[in-house]
């Protein structure tokens, strides 16, 4: 554990942006990506709210997941300015985050619909660890593999396992992050369960922290990072988003969907990050919090942020990107990292979208509607997920060799 590790590359893919700076500047000015969804089984047409990707480019047979992994993955190279040509390929690790397997596209493909002479193997469709495997091998990364599966924190907990396996001399680089599709099984699952948001005008469903809200509307989409020892960024001049100065996981055992109401996991968990991470309460400015829009998560994560920072949750911004992306599930933690570097990168703090009559238990300040510009050090990334799985990261704006200049509107995407 003596050297630090940063983020040096960003790739990203949601239902607002085809990638990473069309993304952030749809989030910044509150634009949401939730639309009707069709065509999903068990579910009628129009009922279904998602946050989808629109024009994804893909192969016949192909599932969503890789092509969406697989953009992320291409754009954050090009973005950390990699060349693959000289790096330890056995010292570049990937830790991507399992899914769902496409079991509706195994149950509908059948041998007399392949081509002569093709072969489909099913574990393409259906492996959690498929598209994992697939971008390892993509870009040939040889080093330590993880596909670590943990619900909605799954995002979040690959991108620690990458940064300890960097602390842990075990590589020098990862590519780190997690992608999610809304497919019909999840669909259907939790539209049985009535968690789903419900509105006649889809981009005002998710409603985190606000008293009218209703449920979480599911997402779909990527996000891709590429962690690097500091030594390792410095010696080839690479461009750094931020540090990762700290994380911790945490089981909430109470409840497979529940969440326990007096918040102490949670509370113990930012409590053992700040510690981990050489910060007192005062120190984090900005929290992007879970704020799934269900009265349980967004009452919950208010108590367990005001019990960990005390006085300074007075001072703290916190806002739900979800409210304008949607839940990405398994892809969640990823794609609201990614955003919370690029918040640092530009000292704005995003708006959670339709927070018009925020809930007296959540009083925090949640940016209702409009995002905020402030110059922060630092911020917080949390996660809770289904199953008790809690998990945070803290990074570090970076400043010096190889700041990130702040991106504006105007100017051209690299």
């Amino acid at each position: 554990m003596s050297d630090r590790v940063v983020i040096t590359g960003i790739g990203m893919i949601t239902s607002v942006g085809n990638d990473r700076e069309t993304t952030w500047n749809a989030v910044r000015s509150g634009h949401s990506g939730v639309r009707k969804v069709t065509g999903m089984d068990c579910i009628p047409d129009g009922m279904l709210l998602g946050a989808t990707v629109q024009g994804l480019a893909m192969e016949a047979g192909e599932t969503r997941y890789a092509p969406l992994a697989l953009q992320a993955a291409e754009e954050a190279i090009h973005d950390s300015q990699l060349d693959l040509r000289t790096v330890d390929h056995l010292r570049f690790s990937c830790s991507i985050a399992p899914h769902i397997g496409d079991t509706p596209g195994i149950a509908g493909r059948r041998t007399k619909d392949l081509p002569p002479g093709s072969f489909e193997p099913w574990w393409n469709r259906f492996l959690p660890n498929s598209t994992c495997s697939l971008v390892a091998r993509r870009f040939a990364l040889h080093g330590p593999r993880f596909c670590q599966s943990a619900a909605c924190a799954s995002g979040t907990i690959s991108t620690l396992g990458a940064y300890r396996a960097i602390q842990d001399d075990q590589c020098d680089l990862a590519l780190a992050g997690s992608t999610q599709m809304i497919a019909p099984l999840l669909a259907a699952g939790f539209h049985s369960m009535r968690v789903l948001a419900k509105h006649d005008d889809p981009t005002k469903a998710c409603r985190p922290f606000d008293v009218n809200r209703s449920g979480f509307v599911m997402g779909e989409g990527a996000a891709m990072l590429i962690l690097e020892r500091l030594s390792h960024a410095h010696r080839r001049r690479a461009p750094i988003y931020a540090e990762i100065v700290g994380g911790r996981i945490l089981c909430e055992a109470h409840h497979v969907t529940g969440l326990d109401s007096n918040s102490q996991t949670l509370y113990r968990l930012i409590d053992t990050t700040l510690q981990c991470s050489g910060l007192g309460p005062s120190d984090v400015s900005y929290i992007n919090a879970h704020g799934t829009g269900t009265k349980q998560n967004d009452v919950m994560e208010t108590r367990g942020i005001r019990a960990a920072l005390g006085k300074a949750a007075n001072s703290v911004c916190v806002s739900s990107t979800k409210s304008m992306l949607g839940h990405l599930l398994n892809a969640a933690g990823s794609v609201e990292l990614a955003i919370t570097a690029l918040a640092l990168r530009d000292g704005f703090a995003p708006p959670t979208l339709n927070l018009t009559d925020p809930d007296p238990e959540c009083d925090l300040d949640c940016l209702p509607l409009v995002g905020r510009s402030q110059k922060f050090e630092h911020a917080m990334k949390l996660s809770i997920a289904f199953g008790g799985h809690l998990a945070a990261i803290v990074l570090r704006r970076w400043s010096g060799a190889g700041e990130r200049r702040a991106f504006h509107p105007l100017q051209k995407a690299a």
